[in-house]
């Protein structure tokens, strides 16, 4: 069965028109009589799009039942049964509810794409699952449902619909998109101006990114050899020299002049690993070219001239840009050069441009790293080989006749072998003693150092070429392996260092122990002074060797800025060290730097959450305490006025007013005591196994009857809490529910298990809270939106969190399905193992 095909319509935001230009897609298929269905299609009350679906076979809903509401999802077996060939599925990112044959709805249209059924869906750029970082940092909205971006790359049509953010607003502002009552909040927070532009820049980033991608799939398919400029290519060319960076720059000022330009760097290396380029201004204009937003690439060809032009027609690209050559004038006997071969055979469809710099004609004296030396035993028998051995060989072949020809291979054979265990010295020992030995015994005339047939002397001169060459290339093959073994050492030092960077792992003892193991040394610290002419003091130490107090005393120290060194005891290192040492002492200060700005943050952070308690505090003594306060006062001095005569009525009525005053001032005054309690970590709870009837009725005691509803079943088991705590916990949660929430809309208090613990939600059918702020109304002191200053000085939510982790449980905040907020609380089911605040005790009654 052939796969069905997968159109989206993608938009930048809410209200853009996805749905509407789906459906109009959907009206024009089935004009040209196709069997196209409604699978399942959202249209939020917005009356355009609902007069779209007439007309549109719709396929019923499925109903599901989750945590006490119904809620309408698609029937896919309902669909596959009907098995139109098209069928439209809004919303590809959304969750499906618990108990869904999928979880996600776009795992639902891959069934109805394996059936062969057509379908045309719609997407926000926003719920792409690779931008959800780039969106929350836009935004502040985390985005909970998601798609992941291969679903939608794989589709076969995406189709951007778009707007302008202003008429998007303007949309908005009309009421086209939401209700009237949600329009001011959301042009003041999603829908600002830079947001929209900011989702639109992505959205048609991502639609530009994959009509690329398909151009480039379509020129290789099509073996489309010839550039086309659909936007300009700057393919920079990199030698390794210096004069890297200006090309880099050249090459990004050229893109800046054309819309879209893009700055691929390229070095070409050669297929043998020998190459005469500095990694370390390699990795400079590695990181140039990517901090001004191109991107480098290494690629590996023999042909110079030939790897660049391949690469750059791979690419698509439109200009080249080199450096003029750095050969001398007397070089270019070898050749055109690499500049003058590209511009030959670039064609007319590539730009090639020669750029002047500093380093023009001044020779290729590229840093050429020096090979590393061979080990001592190695050259020592090298040496013997190479000049005890043709004495010893000479004395061996005197006692037998084998003939100049064979006598020649055996001491050519003795070089090579001098060559490998001491390389080029020890060999061109060997090949001198040995052709002087040839002369002087095996050469007529015998025992003289005169050659007299011609022929001899062409033998001994080849004699002593080859053995030179051998021992030449003998000596640059160990040396190379002996280069690269340490090279190789060296880069997983630094991608272990690389890697903890990244983590933030590596703490300050730690990085110096690693310093010490690596190096075998005994001791590492790091060394600071305040000034120039301050003393050193000590950051950090590790090891056992001699203590270090100044950086001359040590036996090797790297310089880290003006006032800071590392130092290390133990030994003298070789020069060649101090590279991978260097980028340890500059990691170590940086990691000493972002210990003090922790230390310092935690400390401003003390002091600000102080602040901002007792300025909280302050606010709430000011006005939410002497409220009540003046109201009881005023009722008192009524009560006691002899001018009055009151009825028996509105004497009950004021004293009603005190004793509710009086409440008000104890609950206040009760949660100001337990704020201060779980602050100082006094909280100890008495922890033992009940059932949840019996606590929670009792914690519905402080709301008017009829505002909350209690839904506990007895089949629940037990729970490990401590019952004072649960209470008021459950109190607050209750009582703040009731206070947001509509008239005639009573408060939800329901109890379920779940494996091993028991979860008590509180679900209201108030405004809810946006994804951003449900932590944060955790936290003391905070009022929520509006709240007016009588609604309490916002500790309630606080206490709840903080008792609740007291007994080894969570509160968290999410929402109600069809509007509102959910408090759920997650409990310990009894017999279960404990997690309890570090700073319970349960020997001690805390309520």
């Amino acid at each position: 069965m052939a796969r069905g095909k997968l159109r989206i319509h993608l938009g930048a935001a809410p209200g853009v028109g996805k749905t509407y230009a789906m459906l109009s897609e959907a009206h024009r298929r089935v004009g040209r009589g196709t069997d196209c269905v409604v699978g399942f299609v959202e249209h939020h009350g917005r009356p355009r799009t609902e007069v779209m679906l007439h007309g549109l076979e719709q396929v019923p809903r499925r109903e599901l039942e989750y945590r006490g509401g119904v809620f309408p999802e698609m029937d896919l077996d309902a669909v596959l049964a009907r098995r139109p060939e098209v069928a439209l599925v809004d919303e590809l990112a959304h969750t499906n509810v618990p108990g869904s044959r999928n979880a996600k709805r776009w795992q639902d249209v891959e069934e109805l794409l394996a059936a062969g059924i057509d379908v045309v869906s719609t997407v926000n750029i926003q719920h792409l699952e690779s931008l959800g970082d780039v969106v929350e940092s836009i935004t502040g909205v985390r985005q909970r449902e998601t798609v992941p971006d291969e679903v939608v790359r794989r589709a076969d049509q995406v189709e951007l619909v778009d707007m302008t953010p202003e008429a998007l607003r303007r949309r908005m502002a009309h009421g086209n998109i939401y209700q009237p009552d949600k329009v001011d909040a959301a042009l003041s927070n999603y829908f600002r101006p830079g947001n929209l532009t900011a989702l639109r820049e992505l959205a048609l980033l991502w639609v530009a990114d994959r009509v690329d991608a398909h151009l480039t799939q379509y020129r290789s398919e099509h073996r489309v050899s010839a550039i086309w400029g659909s936007r300009e290519r700057i393919v920079v060319g990199l030698t390794g020299g210096p004069e890297g960076r200006t090309l880099i720059r050249r090459g990004a000022r050229l893109a800046e002049k054309g819309a879209g330009g893009e700055v691929l760097a390229v070095y070409i290396a050669r297929s043998d690993g020998l190459t005469s380029a500095s990694p370390k201004e390699l990795a400079l204009q590695r990181t140039l070219v990517e901090d001004l937003g191109g991107t480098f690439h290494h690629v590996v060809g023999d042909d110079i001239p030939a790897a660049l032009l391949a690469f750059a027609r791979g690419a698509n690209a439109t200009q080249i840009v080199l450096g003029s050559s750095r050969r001398k004038t007397w070089q270019y006997v070898f050749g055109p050069g690499v500049g003058a071969t590209v511009a030959r055979e670039s064609g007319p469809d590539l730009d090639v441009h020669i750029v002047t710099h500093d380093e023009v004609a001044k020779g290729r004296g590229l840093p050429v790293a020096r090979g590393a030396r061979l080990g001592r035993s190695r050259r020592v028998w090298g040496w013997i080989a190479g000049v005890a051995g043709p004495p010893l060989l000479a004395a061996l072949l005197n006692t037998v006749d084998l003939g100049l020809a064979n006598d020649m291979l055996l001491f050519l054979a003795l070089t090579v072998a001098a060559a490998l265990l001491g390389g080029l010295l020890p060999a061109l020992a060997s090949a001198a003693v040995g052709s002087l030995l040839l002369n002087y015994f095996y050469t007529p005339p015998l025992h003289r150092w005169t050659i007299a047939d011609p022929k001899n002397i062409v033998a001994i001169v080849i004699f002593v070429a080859v053995g030179v060459a051998v021992a030449s290339v003998v000596d640059l093959a160990a040396r190379r392996t002996h280069q690269a073994a340490r090279l190789r050492a060296e880069s997983e030092i630094l991608a272990f260092l690389a890697g903890n960077v990244l983590r933030g792992e590596t703490g300050l003892e730690d990085l110096l122990e690693r310093v010490r193991e690596t190096f075998g040394m005994e001791s590492a610290a790091l060394l600071e002074r305040a000034g120039d002419v301050e003393p050193w003091t000590c950051a950090g130490r590790v090891g056992r060797g001699r203590p270090v107090e100044r950086p001359d005393q040590a036996d090797v120290d790297i310089p880290v800025g003006d006032h800071m060194a590392l130092a290390l005891t133990g030994r003298v290192l070789p020069a060649e060290d101090r590279r991978v040492l260097a980028a340890f002492a500059a990691q170590a200060a940086v990691v000493l730097d972002r210990r003090r700005l922790q230390e310092e943050a935690d400390r401003a952070r003390t002091l600000a959450e102080g602040n901002r308690i007792r300025t909280a505090l302050l606010a709430a003594v000011s006005h939410d305490l002497r409220t009540p306060l003046a109201g009881i006062k005023a009722a008192v001095t009524s009560l006691r006025s002899e001018d009055v005569e009151w009825s028996e009525e509105d004497r009950a009525e004021l004293l009603e007013g005190i004793e509710e005053g009086a409440d008000r001032l104890d609950h206040l005054v009760g949660n100001l005591l337990d704020m201060s309690r779980l602050q100082t970590g006094t909280v100890t709870p008495l922890i033992r196994e009940i059932d949840l009837d019996e606590v929670v009725p009792m914690a519905l005691g402080g709301v008017p009857e009829g505002s909350a509803g209690l839904d506990v079943p007895e089949t629940l088991p037990m729970v490990a809490v401590d019952p004072g705590l649960l209470e008021r916990a459950v109190a607050n949660l209750v009582e703040n529910a009731v206070k947001y929430s509509p008239p005639g809309a009573p408060v939800l208090v329901a109890a379920s298990a779940l494996a091993d613990r028991v979860e008590v939600r509180v679900v209201d059918r108030g405004p809810g809270v946006p994804d951003d702020a449900k932590e944060r109304i955790f936290e003391p002191f905070q009022r929520h939106g509006d709240a007016p200053r009588g609604a309490g000085v916002g500790l309630g939510l606080a206490v709840a969190r903080g008792f609740a982790e007291a007994m080894g449980g969570t509160l968290n905040a999410e929402d109600t399905p069809g509007g509102g907020l959910t408090m759920v609380l997650t409990l310990r089911a009894a017999g279960t193992r404990p997690e309890l605040h570090p700073a319970a005790e349960p020997e001690r009654q805390a309520s």
